[in-house]
């Protein structure tokens, strides 16, 4: 036992700790006059524990722990009431006497039955076999395959995730009709929650810096045209579907004029006479075929006639299927621009190119500041700024070349993105959502002021006070305020905070995300808020049909979050089996970050 000449400076130090918690509770006291009245303690425990975090405690824990005492590691729930016992123990050990504490505002039995209430208010009732929820996100599939949904539910599936970046309001509602009437069905509650978009910054055309682009139509062993070629003609890029393997972008009004049938005209790069014939009409373009191979860059003219007019356009961008992706490798350069900025310069360039979806990120960036692509399998640093492009200098990609294709994340963990969190599609699907849904999911908050709105956007709804709200932090902007965040959001009732892994690593270091992820953990707990452990659990499984090892300890390590989400796949009703296994089975080893003592037999 350690000498109790050490216990004094102790004592000293809780006192410190305390009177911290009181100056930060005064400070905050404006913020804390507009939580919700559920959340009133848990907002003053949240900031007692962020004072109590400013000091350097691990002398005073290696003391307790001498002494036979607890370290104050699962404090987080009730840290005042934690703190004047440990100083009303210590005072003991001094003067042996009756120990007597002084009454907390929020009691260790009080602070540790906050937490399930307000889980149990945003993701439903607690299951049977074990603690922790298991959300699962819909693929399109259920929106017409209701055994596949009722299968979820009767797996394990506690509440069901639509993400509103996919598919359209009448496909969401026919997956909800079909979640609620499998829940019914299994008299079970699973809850729907929704994913808003948010403003996530994606790559868009991409433009492999190639001058001319050949086209040819396909050929047979003897040189024959076995089938001709096939190109549409579209105004815009990002309305090409995936698949499609040729275009040429080329102004609304000439595009509307063409009809099924309609010759156009044009002389190729190397000037040969050659015609397209308009093969088929489609929503955002037209589909064009050829039987001789053409060599066409932007700047070519090309007419059709039509009724003894002829009407002329010049080709704005030329893509082929090589122009889908780029090898990028280290020391290479590429051009990040805003949407649409090459229309209005159509001089030749040798520098691939790659559109961004977002312009608001050039307002933000400076140069020096990584640029990571593809959740970090791409890192590069700006090299050089105008108003509308970036030069990215590849800092990290594979010896043989990392491919980065369109629609993939880009991240600016560097910049301090000033990008407000709903989107003008986010703020035109929450009445659906609040007249369908259970609970919000809010992507990308990175200040409170991204929550603020979400608040106010529901207060103008008639059924917006119904819905329960979940903040993904999923950047490092959104971690570094998490406090401010979380003061914010208790302004309502329930609450919850989903870890979303992905970006958040990207955006933070790899190296740092097991802190980051204990950090988020622990201040949710002293808020009393559910957390919802998310991004790749049991990928491989739902994916592939077996699992990996380390998947299987991260699936375990996932009970200290209050629900685990899955993503979609093949095998997911597999997955959801699994995980329903594990986690009930951990539930006996451990509770939250507590270890756990099952009787041996």
């Amino acid at each position: 036992m350690m000498n109790k000449e050490g216990i004094p400076e102790m004592i000293t130090l809780l006192e410190r700790i305390i009177e911290a918690t009181k100056q930060l509770e005064k400070k905050y006291a404006d913020q804390l006059s507009k939580v919700h009245p559920k959340f009133e303690k848990s907002a003053i425990n949240l900031l007692h524990y962020r004072a109590f975090r400013r000091f350097d405690i691990k002398d005073l824990q290696n003391g307790l722990s001498q002494l036979g005492l607890s370290r104050l590691g699962k404090s987080e729930a009730h840290l005042l009431a934690s703190l004047n016992v440990t100083k009303s123990v210590l005072k003991s050990f001094l003067e042996p006497r009756k120990i007597t504490v002084k009454d907390a505002f929020l009691s260790i039995e009080q602070g540790n039955g906050l937490l399930p209430l307000n889980t149990d208010a945003l993701l439903g009732e607690k299951p049977k076999k074990r603690p922790v929820r298991i959300m699962v996100t819909q693929p399109t599939e259920t929106a017409q395959n209701m055994d596949l949904v009722q299968e979820m539910v009767q797996s394990g599936m506690d509440m069901a995730r639509v993400n509103c970046a996919h598919d359209v309001p009448e496909v969401w509602e026919k997956i909800i009709k079909n979640i609620r009437l499998a829940s019914r069905n299994s008299s079970k509650s699973s809850k729907v929650c929704m994913d808003l978009g948010g403003p996530k910054i994606r790559t868009g055309t991409i433009y492999n810096g190639s001058d001319i682009v050949k086209y040819k139509p396909s050929k047979d062993r003897n040189g024959k045209v076995s089938s001709p070629l096939r190109i549409s003609l579209v105004s815009d890029f990002l309305t090409v579907p995936k698949s499609t393997q040729n275009c040429l972008q080329l102004p609304q009004d000439w595009i509307e004029r063409l009809e099924t049938g309609d010759t156009i005209k044009f002389f190729d790069a190397r000037g040969k006479h050659r015609k397209f014939i308009v093969r088929a009409i489609f929503e955002n373009g037209v589909e064009v075929y050829a039987h001789k191979t053409c060599y066409l860059k932007r700047g070519m003219e090309v007419s059709v006639y039509k009724e003894a007019k002829m009407y002329a356009a010049t080709i704005k961008e030329v893509r082929s299927s090589s122009d889908r992706f780029l090898a990028l490798k280290r020391g290479d350069t590429v051009i990040l621009e805003k949407k649409g900025n090459r229309e209005q310069k159509l001089e030749s360039t040798k520098k691939a190119r790659v559109s961004c979806t977002s312009d608001a990120v050039f307002e933000h960036v400076r140069i020096g500041e990584r640029v990571l692509f593809d959740d970090g399998k791409i890192t590069g640093e700006i090299i050089g700024l105008s108003l509308s492009t970036m030069d990215i200098l590849i800092t990290y990609a594979k010896t043989t070349g990392s491919i980065l294709r369109e629609d993939k994340g880009i991240n600016f963990p560097d910049t301090d993105l000033k990008i407000s969190g709903l989107t003008e599609i986010d703020k035109n699907n929450l009445p659906f959502i609040a007249k369908h849904a259970d609970v919000v999911n809010l992507s990308f908050v990175n200040r409170k002021d991204d929550v603020q709105e979400l608040i106010e956007e529901l207060g103008k709804l008639p059924e917006g006070d119904q819905l329960g709200i979940i903040l993904k932090i999923e950047t490092k902007s959104g971690f570094d305020n998490l406090t401010e965040i979380l003061l914010t959001a208790m302004q309502v009732y329930p609450i919850g905070v989903m870890i979303a892994r992905g970006d958040l690593a990207v955006e933070c270091g790899w190296e740092n995300m097991a802190m980051i992820q204990e950090e988020i953990l622990s201040l949710c707990m002293a808020s009393h808020i559910p957390v919802i452990w998310a991004t790749q659990v049991l990928e491989n499984l739902a994916k592939k049909g077996i699992p990996s090892r380390p998947e299987i300890t991260d699936a375990a390590m996932s009970q200290r979050a209050e629900c685990v989400m899955l993503n979609k796949g093949p095998h997911i009703v597999q997955t959801i089996k699994m995980l329903d296994h594990i986690l009930a089975g951990m539930s006996h080893y451990q509770y939250k970050k507590s270890p756990m003592f099952p009787l041996w037999t």
